[in-house]
């Protein structure tokens, strides 16, 4: 996420857990064996799979006139790859974060069984413990019943008049992996988004005079009297994002076959949305080049310079101000963390910084030597510190992971050669390809292509782990 801005105030939200009393789950388990009595889903240090996994969502959605309430269903299935017993899930619903449980966004309701969830104190995370626990290679789904109304204020899941922007309304699944649970509070100052790939299949019945922008494939028919019902399907992603209004809309074709559509408010000229087009069609194959090809076929940008950040990203979909710079960072952003993911709570640098240096190779950037660019404010501010870090020094968070990130990586690429660090990322993304990226693992590739030793590098960098 590219952000010249600072983040707007979120409403206040309670400082204490907050108990969902009335969440009815129906949850079936496909079992591969017998029951067994395992209390948690605790993991054993060093364990690095990763669950649950082999995630499908498929979704069924109604609108109301105006794009802004939305009523149906979901259904999330996974598989429990890891070898401990699991007990419960935890479903992320980052749209409450500015409501809070006071004025919750996202609602889910049951329409047959029962299940107790706790939510945090934001009503950002709601656990659900299984009838029995899941061994490794059994399955399960949640099914429930699903609300969003789209919240007032512009913003990545607001709206602007007749305009509303979906990102994070749907609920995602967490990670457990080799640290535990991967529980972060939600941040407007960044990202705390960290989930595996999963497929999609959402269908949006919605009044014909509205556009409905959205990750992945889309197609139209006929739904009720004066309505439509696109249904969107999107593999291997890690999110589904969608926006609904009166859009006008551009479509064209990057070089490459990309199919991208741009979907502008009255705000933005015919001219400026002609020329994000271009640039998207040039930024996405231009990255594609470098780092693989772009795997979903279609992108959907979406143009309102009444956005407060300059632009956010999700998979296939991307919202912008009428900004080159922004979107050719967004769009870098397909690859990392859409294609290879990572812990953006934990680890922003590895989203931030690679987008922000990738896109200084599409617009020729930091060609100077910027070894000398950092200076650190304190002795324990690091380019791999965590977003609760850069929540409390806002102040730092673009100069350190966005400047001096992409600094670092120019230093790195003049220090192991303009081949090796070409071959460097390209071979990296293909290795982490709908994976998941670690500093470690990034230091390690990083080391195996470097004639000298690169641990003075990562110290002169600040970049532990």
């Amino acid at each position: 996420m590219r952000r010249r801005h600072g983040p707007p105030a979120l409403n206040a939200v309670p400082a204490i857990l907050t108990v969902i009393t009335v969440l009815a789950v129906l949850l079936s388990v496909v079992a591969a064996a017998p029951p067994g009595r395992h209390p948690t889903g605790s993991r054993k240090p060093g364990d690095d799979s990763r669950t649950p996994a082999a995630v499908t969502h498929t979704v069924a959605l109604r609108s109301d006139a105006t794009g802004a309430a939305w009523r149906g269903r979901q259904r999330v299935s996974f598989t429990q790859v890891a070898p401990e017993p699991l007990s419960a899930v935890y479903l992320r619903l980052w749209g409450n974060a500015r409501g809070g449980g006071a004025a919750p966004a996202v609602r889910l309701t049951g329409i047959a069984g029962t299940a107790t969830g706790t939510a945090t104190a934001d009503c950002t995370t709601l656990r659900v413990p299984l009838p029995r626990p899941l061994r490794q290679g059994e399955s399960g789904t949640l099914d429930f019943e699903l609300s969003i109304d789209v919240p007032e204020g512009l913003d990545r899941f607001g709206r602007d008049g007749a305009y509303n922007i979906l990102g994070n309304a749907l609920p995602t699944l967490a990670v457990l992996d080799g640290d535990g649970w991967h529980l972060d509070p939600y941040t407007g100052n960044g990202e705390s988004f960290y989930s595996l790939a999963a497929d999609y299949s959402v269908t949006l019945d919605h009044p014909s005079g509205l556009l409905v922008p959205a990750t992945g494939s889309a197609v139209e028919a006929p739904g009720g009297p004066g309505r439509t019902l696109t249904t969107v399907t999107a593999r291997r992603v890690r999110d589904f994002a969608w926006a609904a209004g009166p859009f006008t809309r551009l479509t064209g074709r990057s070089a490459d076959g990309v199919r991208i559509g741009v979907f502008a408010t009255p705000d933005v000229t015919a001219e400026d949305a002609r020329r994000m087009l271009d640039v998207a069609s040039g930024a996405i194959d231009a990255h594609s080049a470098r780092f693989g090809a772009y795997p979903y076929g279609e992108l959907a940008v979406v143009l309102d310079n009444a956005f407060w950040f300059s632009g956010m990203e999700y998979p296939g979909f991307v919202l912008d101000r009428v900004k080159p710079s922004a979107l050719v960072h967004e769009l870098a952003h397909q690859w990392w963390y859409g294609i290879v993911g990572d812990d953006q709570y934990r680890a922003p640098w590895l989203d931030e910084s690679f987008s922000e240096y990738a896109t200084d190779l599409v617009l020729g950037g930091a060609d100077e030597d910027c070894a000398a660019a950092a200076r650190w404010a304190s002795e324990d501010e690091r380019l791999t510190s965590p977003m609760s870090h850069w929540d409390a020094h806002p102040d730092r968070y673009e100069a350190v992971v966005y400047d001096h990130g992409s600094c670092a990586l120019h230093e790195l690429r003049r220090l192991l050669g303009e081949d090796r660090m070409a071959a460097l990322l390209r071979d990296y993304a293909r290795a982490h390809w709908y994976g998941v990226s670690t500093t470690a693992a990034f230091k390690a590739a990083a080391q195996g292509l470097s004639p000298v030793d690169l641990a003075p590098f990562w110290r002169e960098h600040r970049i532990d782990g």
